[in-house]
């Protein structure tokens, strides 16, 4: 070998060298990049999994509050019912079909209505009534009428007034 093979040989070994040094460099740096990928997909991981149980602690809690929501609806509707039926024996006049209501407001709102229907209708019944009213007692006492009766019947009835 010549000392320019020999050169040459040596200046490609050190290229290869740098070449070596630059690529361990480089995997150096992609093996830290990833290690701290890992680090950060473990956190998330992590986060991920902390997330997931708080929402399955919510989902139960929502549960919880809307099994809650449902006992109280149903109380609600059954203090309802019993106001609507205190109401309704307190008030004989108003039929119990024109009130109804799952809340007290719409039960009272409906009561109003249902008195308001009441109030008219016995009203009209009173005019109605007052309308075909015969005065009580025995029509007031007046002279027979004598306009009509023949002579004779004028004597006889005069005849039978004396007596």
């Amino acid at each position: 070998m010549t000392e320019e093979e020999l050169a040459a040989l040596e200046e490609r070994l050190a290229e290869a060298e740098t070449e070596a040094e630059r690529l361990q460099t480089t995997a150096a740096d992609r093996e830290a990049r990833a290690a701290h990928l890992e680090d950060a997909l473990a956190e998330a991981k992590a986060d991920l999994a902390s997330r997931d149980d708080e929402l399955t602690g919510l989902r139960e809690g929502l549960a919880a509050i809307r099994s809650e929501a449902d006992e109280l609806r149903a109380g609600l509707r059954s203090a309802a019912e019993k106001y609507r039926q205190a109401v309704l024996a307190s008030r004989a006049e108003v039929p119990a079909d024109l009130v109804s209501g799952e809340t007290v407001e719409e039960v009272d709102r409906q009561l109003e209505s249902a008195l308001r229907m009441v109030a008219q209708l016995k009203s009209h019944l009173e005019s109605q009534a007052q309308a075909q009213r015969v005065p009580t007692g025995a029509p007031a006492r007046r002279a027979p009428d004598l306009a009509a009766l023949s002579p004779g019947e004028k004597i006889s009835h005069g005849l039978a007034q004396r007596k």
